[in-house]
């Protein structure tokens, strides 16, 4: 690996940058020719940085690579211009350093660990059953709230009035609930909801016994 550095160089070191990331990464004999095409000052300039970074290593071209190629930001010359009415305007003109370095690239082929493929056995999976859906558990018939649009409130009403279980409202006949309906104003819901759901709570509670 060698290097040249070219420092204080009229150029712009933001034109320069241009050329530089052309070149950087390139073999050093095809980054020079390709410099020898462009027609931006900073192509000549840096094409004869590569050169002499190239001979400092006692390389030849083609066999080394242009690993870094730099464009800092030197000093800047200040002028002045005169202007109308005994003013001046001021001229800035910038300077580089220019760093190469070029190198040969090993190309280290990292061995990658061959993977063992341990051919394991396929276990059948379990599969897995969905859990069966297990039947409604008993439940204690003497709790009105079990019935919908039936409170705390509700069963008390219920409970004035010698309702006390579940069970009630299932062999309520028609004129026991038209009796119960005028006294708390329920407006039907026992003989269209509550009745129905008694019914099927005590069937279920049936099956699990």
């Amino acid at each position: 690996m060698s290097t040249a550095t070219l420092k204080f160089i009229r150029l712009s070191p933001t034109k320069a940058r241009l050329i530089a990331r052309e070149v950087q990464g390139m073999n050093a004999e095809m980054a020079l020719a390709a410099l020898e095409f462009m027609p931006n000052k900073a192509a000549g300039i840096i094409s004869k940085v590569i050169a002499s970074a190239v001979a400092n290593g006692e390389y030849e071209p083609e066999e080394v690579t242009v690993l870094s190629c730099r464009v800092d930001k030197g000093p800047v010359l200040r002028r002045f211009r005169p202007r109308a009415r005994g003013s001046a305007s001021r001229i800035l003109k910038p300077t580089s350093h220019i760093f190469v370095e070029v190198g040969t690239v090993v190309e280290e082929k990292k061995e990658t660990p061959k993977k063992e493929k341990a051919k394991k056995e396929e276990t059948p999976k379990k599969e897995t059953k969905a859990p069966a859906k297990k039947s409604a558990k008993s439940v204690d018939l003497n709790d009105l709230k079990l019935l919908s649009g039936v409170g705390p409130a509700m069963e008390k009403k219920l409970h004035a009035e010698g309702v006390t279980s579940i069970q009630q409202i299932a062999d309520m006949t028609q004129e026991q609930i038209a009796e119960l309906d005028a006294k708390i104003g329920i407006k039907g819901k026992i003989e269209d909801t509550w009745q129905k759901e008694a019914q099927e709570l005590i069937k279920n509670n049936e099956k699990e016994s």
